[in-house]
């Protein structure tokens, strides 16, 4: 058993900590206790990911010693239908909002699906700055979910690229071929190219130097997983996104996208312009 920490030691994992985040967020817990376990500031045992990281995060937070904002929980949320005061107000807000679709006139759809709810806010920042659907699945989704993407790519008519982020394990690995079996049943007319983007294997987990875990016995798939496992949370934020972004943009030519944000500009001071006259 570990010893008690001193103040001195509490202090500087708390510093720790907040240039770990700061450099990189926002980040899930998962992943700031991913890279202290690397740094070689706690032990990989998860009584340290839930009484080390865990509970200074906690105390960081309600310290203020840490933004609220740069930890990821994309686990909870609210539903209300947008309200105004007024048109103008509206128009003012639409206007703020505004986005010109990136995708309607290129002849591909490109969707990046994710394994880990918590991890939806470190991707989000990628795919919603290129106007690009992020699914969750939450392990292993739901018959309706699968339907429902399926027949939205079917009826696209275009052709799909579905770039896939979820864990190295049993089910990890399975969860990506039950979607990619899937979408290609609801969608059969639709040419579908499914690709693991993380953790895709040995040779990802080398090249990252990425942090294992014991395999799950109990996963009834364990018995044709061979070696440890290694959860998406183990890639650093920033290498996440870039991912993303690097299979995004080879889809986008440069001038549609210049194209895009001069047009989405004018609109946005177009509808700016009429606010004022709406009464």
């Amino acid at each position: 058993m570990r010893k008690r920490r001193s103040k001195r030691e509490i202090k500087y994992l708390r510093e720790r900590i907040y240039f770990i985040i700061q450099e990189d967020a926002p980040m899930t817990c998962r992943q700031v206790f991913y890279r202290m376990v690397s740094e070689g500031l706690i032990d990989k045992t998860e009584n340290e990911y839930t009484n080390t990281c865990c509970r200074l995060l906690v105390k960081m937070r309600r310290n203020e010693e840490l933004p609220y904002g740069w930890i990821a929980d994309n686990t909870r949320w609210m539903m209300k239908p947008a309200s105004y005061s007024n048109l103008e107000n509206m128009l003012v807000h639409t206007a703020d909002c505004y986005r010109k679709s990136l995708w309607n006139d290129l002849n591909v759809n490109v969707e990046i699906w994710l394994e880990k709810d918590a991890l939806s806010g470190v991707l989000y920042q990628e795919t919603e700055a290129w106007d690009v659907p992020l699914m969750v699945t939450r392990g292993y989704p739901s018959l309706s979910f699968l339907y429902e993407a399926g027949e939205h790519l079917e009826n696209s008519g275009k052709p799909a690229h579905i770039y896939y982020f979820g864990d190295y394990d049993p089910s990890g690995v399975d969860i990506p071929r039950v979607v990619e079996k899937r979408l290609i049943e609801f969608a059969p007319n639709t040419d579908i190219n499914f690709e693991i983007l993380a953790v895709k294997g040995e040779d990802q987990i080398k090249e990252l130097n990425l942090i294992t875990r014991p395999t799950k016995t109990a996963d009834t798939r364990a018995k044709y997983f061979i070696g440890e496992s290694v959860e998406v949370d183990a890639i650093p934020s920033k290498i996440l996104r870039e991912m993303a972004k690097t299979v995004i943009s080879n889809h986008v030519p440069a001038e549609h996208l210049e194209k895009i944000l001069e047009t989405e500009k004018l609109e946005r001071e177009t509808l700016l312009q009429i606010a004022p006259y709406i009464s």
